[in-house]
């Protein structure tokens, strides 16, 4: 680990307390959260150089999982070792967690109250738009070459009308570029000296350990079933997302609704709009989704261990990812071969994300979608006497607000929720 200038160096306490500032002021989703630590720790602080921040920013954004989250992990770490990692990495989630915990509980208690359904009725408009911003903003970056438009339109062929899996994709899409990987890119050595192979070795046994063995201990103590597969899905789940929380939606939201059957497509959306109101990663999404399974499995207790085992394994691998690969950032940045394979996975990320949006605009603008199965292919068909008028009328509204007048995503799903909630109370 490259030492931090003396004079830049904080105590442990100083950066527990910036961490947890970052965790509880950390609303808008990975772009808001990252611009906000490189106030925190590089401009107001300089615990960071600019071309560290971007380096490990770089790496993160590689990885699967929640970059903004891994970023944090990553400065806690350079700072003061694994104790550092940790707490900067915890406090980025715990509040988050804390309240995606009560309004799941408060939702699955009260969710039948008309109030609350018109409230979220409002919801699931501006959060269609969420994703469609989501969709443009991933496309500008990721679909640089036509190569990469062709990817992404191959991963959405795949997984719409083929409902080929995500991981599948994911895997095909990297080799694919890796055999593609730019060769002429310009090579520099890398001293790698510093760097122990066997304390590597040593740092990954131990995460898969701590990842992995709780759920094998579930499994071994006849833990009920649902907590083993939701343990079984999200720790997949937590490997193959590159792509950030939008790529983990499109993953899981067809499979925990058709698959498992675990919530309602109109619950999804609802999971996806309370994660964009609360700080933290929006990947705590898979909390709430959590949380609702287990609850209809078997009540409150069950869904508190359900959402618990979802945390674990959704975030025990980000520790793992960070402290087994840290001490190799300029290393993998310097890989053109790798970079193709990322560069790839992420043109094909925009495919997903494009399936996502066209999944939830039929389930939130028609009350009535069948799927229907013509040999391998698989097609969704709206009934178009259900069309929600409503609803559709407050999707272009948010619309005009996020791309005409270029509002928050707080304040569109706030103003929706609560014209929605009216509108919907009135007619």
């Amino acid at each position: 680990m490259n030492e931090v200038p003396a004079h830049a160096r904080p105590s442990l306490g100083d950066a527990t307390r910036v961490w947890w500032k970052i965790g509880i002021l950390s609303f808008g989703g990975p772009a808001a959260q990252i611009a906000l630590m490189h106030k925190e720790v590089v401009e107001e602080r300089e615990w960071l150089s600019e071309q560290q921040f971007l380096n490990a920013l770089s790496f993160c954004m590689l990885l699967p999982g929640p970059e903004a989250m891994q970023l944090a992990t990553y400065a806690g770490w350079r700072l003061h070792g694994t104790l550092g990692g940790l707490i900067a990495g915890l406090l980025f989630v715990i509040p988050g967690a804390g309240v995606i915990m009560t309004l799941a509980a408060i939702y699955c208690i009260f969710g039948n109250v008309p109030l609350v359904e018109a409230l979220f009725y409002g919801i699931k408009a501006a959060v269609l738009v969420i994703v469609v911003e989501a969709l443009l903003r991933v496309a500008r970056k990721a679909l640089s070459h036509k190569l990469h438009w062709i990817i992404a339109g191959f991963a959405f062929i795949g997984i719409f009308f083929f409902s080929i899996p995500y991981p599948l994709i994911v895997l095909m899409a990297g080799l694919f570029g890796w055999f593609l990987g730019a060769k002429e890119e310009e090579r520099h050595i890398i001293d790698m000296a510093h760097v122990s192979a066997r304390k590597t070795f040593k740092t990954i046994v131990c995460w898969l350990a701590i990842w992995l063995l709780p759920l094998l201990v579930l499994a071994w103590l006849g833990a009920p079933d649902i907590l083993v597969e939701v343990g079984k899905f999200f720790s997949t789940l937590a490997i193959v997302t590159f792509g950030g929380a939008y790529a983990v939606l499109a993953y899981m939201a067809q499979d925990v609704v058709v698959q498992f059957g675990w919530l309602t497509a109109g619950e999804m959306v609802d999971a996806l709009g309370l994660a964009e109101t609360t700080p933290g990663p929006l990947i705590l999404v898979t909390q709430f989704v959590g949380f609702l399974a287990g609850f209809r499995e078997g009540g409150f207790v069950f869904g508190l261990a359900a959402a618990a085992v979802t945390l674990w394994v959704t975030f025990a691998p980000c520790f793992l990812w960070i402290f087994a690969g840290a001490p190799y950032i300029e290393w993998i940045s310097n890989q053109p071969k790798l970079k193709g394979a990322l560069k790839a996975i992420t043109a094909a990320v925009v495919g997903v994300i494009l399936n996502l949006s066209i999944w939830f605009a039929l389930h939130v603008l028609f009350t009535s979608v069948s799927r229907q199965q013509l040999g391998p292919v698989t097609l969704w068909r709206p009934d178009f006497a259900t069309i929600e008028w409503l609803a559709l009328v407050l999707f272009f509204f948010s619309c005009f607000l996020a791309f005409r007048l270029h509002w928050s995503i707080i304040k569109i799903l706030a103003l929706s929720s609560f014209l929605g909630a009216g509108l919907r109370l009135l007619l």
